[in-house]
């Protein structure tokens, strides 16, 4: 065998399992980085907020109340540090209110440069029409950009029992197997139950990680700028020709920006502010 070969063979052919682990660890580390910048992303009752307190290894997220306000906490996952956001949940009866999809949008600014990674929440469990269209209409806030850096990350993993993932994304049907392809089949499961140490954690930062490194980098701020830009355009494409002189006669008026410069400035986390909601499991 040629000793230049990056990969071994053994007698019959067959990969070298030793080979293959080495090549994957090499892999991994080639792909590693020092700080990930992650955004949690959901309805307010899949355990959304539950996801983060275990990523973060301490209770951090408000579980009892439904927030209304991102908020901003950091931590260490397997010698990475880590910055990661919660962002108000979403009701899949009705449309996200306009100040929660305002904020949910102010998270990119909150780890600036960008997200190495939106956390996509959904439950195992029964996946709707209505959810889908739920997750595609908070997320084009962002932006189509924004499924290239997006895992779905599966929680209730318990009720799974022996049925693997796979299966239980064939058996949902269409509405979940298409939010998972335009996220390029990229997805996690986590155990929400396990306390202390997760054996789950490191895995999932690895598949971040390796998202990074097959799209050339993370979701940017100029990403989200771009486009609030295309909205705006858009918008004035479409509007009333007569709608647009009475503009021009009334002057100028300010136009809903998504933008990081546009948005209301408030404190990460401000004291007493969330609403009343429903307990997340």
């Amino acid at each position: 065998m040629n000793s230049d070969s990056s990969r071994q063979s053994t007698a019959d052919g067959s990969p070298d399992p030793e080979e293959e682990k080495r090549l994957a660890l090499a892999a991994r580390e080639a792909n590693r980085l020092q700080e990930l910048r992650l955004v949690l992303l959901g309805w307010r009752w899949p355990g959304k907020s539950l996801t983060g307190n275990t990523i973060l290894g301490r209770e951090e997220f408000r579980l009892e109340r439904a927030a209304e306000f991102c908020v901003k906490r950091e931590t260490e996952v397997d010698g990475r540090h880590v910055i990661l956001v919660d962002t108000p949940g979403w009701f899949s009866a009705q449309v996200t209110p306009g100040v929660y999809q305002q904020e949910m949008v102010r998270s990119v600014s909150l780890c600036s440069p960008g997200p190495h990674a939106f956390l996509l929440v959904i439950p195992v469990g029964m996946f709707s029409e209505t959810d889908r269209v739920r997750v595609e209409e908070n997320l084009a806030l962002f932006g189509e950009k924004v499924w290239d850096h997006t895992i779905v990350v599966f929680t209730w993993a318990e009720s799974l029992r022996d049925r693997s993932i796979e299966r239980h994304i064939r058996r949902e049907g269409r509405n979940l197997q298409r939010v998972v392809d335009k996220c390029k089949k990229r997805y996690h499961v986590i155990n929400n139950q396990i306390f202390g140490e997760h054996p789950q954690l490191p895995r999932l930062m690895e598949k971040i990680e390796k998202m990074v490194a097959e799209e050339g980098g993370h979701y940017s701020i100029e990403m989200l700028q771009n486009n609030a830009a295309n909205q705006n355009h858009t918008q004035n494409e479409n509007m009333n020709p007569n709608a647009a002189k009475q503009e021009s006669d009334l002057g100028a008026r300010p136009k809903q920006n998504w933008s990081s410069g546009s948005l209301r400035a408030m404190d990460v986390d401000p004291p007493q502010s969330a609403v009343d909601g429903v307990d997340e499991k």
